[in-house]
């Protein structure tokens, strides 16, 4: 199931940054295995009531790549598919970045990179405090991680033991201009998060089983750690012309590239 809707994410990702002419297709087809198994699998979410108080809560921290969310909520229900051609026009909700104003599913508005790990901290935090047996799942990028609100989040998770917070890190290894390794590098990647005192697995991103399996956190889970997944993904996954090509970051497919993308994606 969730494959299936992998497929049809990254379908409407590549005609919504085609029509619209937006950005970061890469980035959003990096993580479209994540978001169809998180929530083909994983959330306990109601597509007819949204707002439902004992929800699980995901944040999409990676805002840049919200075309990927958009169509994931779209095609879990959230919202009729067709709203999706309305993507990044002028005067549209569904803005390049992700906002919460207007669409339903969607926690919170994202962009300013570094955010949501705090905020999904706080929301664990809430939860705990109060009793909630929801969990919260943060989704975010590599090159995000250069961020030090990131592991002030990351230091007071740990601190407060907070087992049901997820961390999972979209780790496709570019970032903007060039390679995370170039940039600031990362590595040891893992062994940061562990030093920081978090629960570390490291998963192919594009696997949906060692997804699920990786993911699978139970409610009500008691005072332990907070997990971090370490989800080695590809830039532009699913487009041969794509993958681990940085200028995608930036560019829109033309209509040309489209119907060769659509070709490689949906078959």
């Amino acid at each position: 199931m969730s494959a299936t809707t992998a497929r049809a994410v990254r379908a409407h990702v590549l005609r919504m940054t085609n029509s619209g002419r937006s950005s970061h297709v890469g980035s959003a087809l990096s993580c479209a295995d994540i978001l169809a198994t998180l929530y083909d699998r994983i959330l306990e979410v109601d597509p007819q009531h949204p707002d439902r108080a004992d929800r699980d809560r995901f944040i999409m921290s990676k805002g840049h790549a919200g075309a990927a969310l958009y169509a994931t909520l779209a095609e879990r229900g959230f919202f009729d598919t067709a709203l999706l051609t309305q993507h990044y026009r002028n005067g549209s909700f569904l803005s390049g970045h992700v906002s919460h104003v207007g669409i339903p599913g969607v926690e919170l508005s994202t962009g300013s990179l570094g955010h949501g790990l705090p905020v999904g901290a706080g929301l664990a935090w809430r939860a705990r405090q109060t009793g909630q047996a929801w969990r919260t799942f943060v989704l975010l990028g590599d090159g995000e991680c250069d961020e030090g609100s990131v592991w002030e989040a990351a230091m007071f998770a740990a601190h407060h033991r907070l087992s049901n917070l997820v961390a999972i890190v979209d780790y496709n290894k570019l970032q903007s201009l060039t390679t995370t390794e170039e940039t600031l590098a990362l590595e040891p990647f893992a062994g940061k998060w562990t030093a920081f005192g978090w629960q570390v697995t490291e998963v192919d991103g594009h696997d949906h089983e060692q997804l699920a399996r990786a993911l699978d956190v139970p409610r009500g889970a008691g005072p332990d750690r907070p997990r971090c997944l370490l989800a080695h993904t590809v830039k532009g996954k699913g487009v041969s012309f794509m993958e681990n090509q940085v200028a995608w970051h930036y560019r829109p497919p033309t209509d040309e590239e489209l119907a060769g993308a659509l070709a490689e994606v949906t078959s």
